[in-house]
């Protein structure tokens, strides 16, 4: 029984079979395909500049100009990396994701308004 006594049993979504429709496994299937290798990569890289920072002091103190290191460098390389990712992500989203998306819920609100 619902909670919110204008939203009848009938006009409720099944999110269950949503969940397992082939439509939504696929969207899935591409945001992970997408998030996962990235994810990875950059743990990766994180825990390869922490590695470097804690066993490597000389590699990481050389001067590359004036008083900036190869470890400021580096450093300053993770932020840079998370901009990038989050910005390929973004991009990816609106590309590939969010048109897929709409259809599926212009789909259900399609369905919905017919039961």
């Amino acid at each position: 029984m619902s909670d919110n006594p204008q939203v009848s049993q009938d006009t409720r979504i099944d999110y269950i079979a949503v969940q397992e429709s082939e439509d939504f496994r696929s969207l899935r299937g591409k945001q992970r395909s997408f998030i996962f290798p990235l994810a990875a990569a950059f743990l990766l890289w994180y825990f390869a500049y922490v590695l470097l920072g804690a066993f490597a002091h000389d590699f990481m103190a050389q001067r590359v100009w004036g008083d900036i290191t190869v470890g400021l460098l580096l450093g300053l390389g993770q932020f840079v990396t998370t901009f990038v990712i989050t910005m390929a992500y973004v991009s990816f989203a609106n590309r590939r994701l969010d048109p897929k998306a709409e259809a599926l819920r212009e789909q259900l609100e399609k369905e919905q308004a017919q039961a």
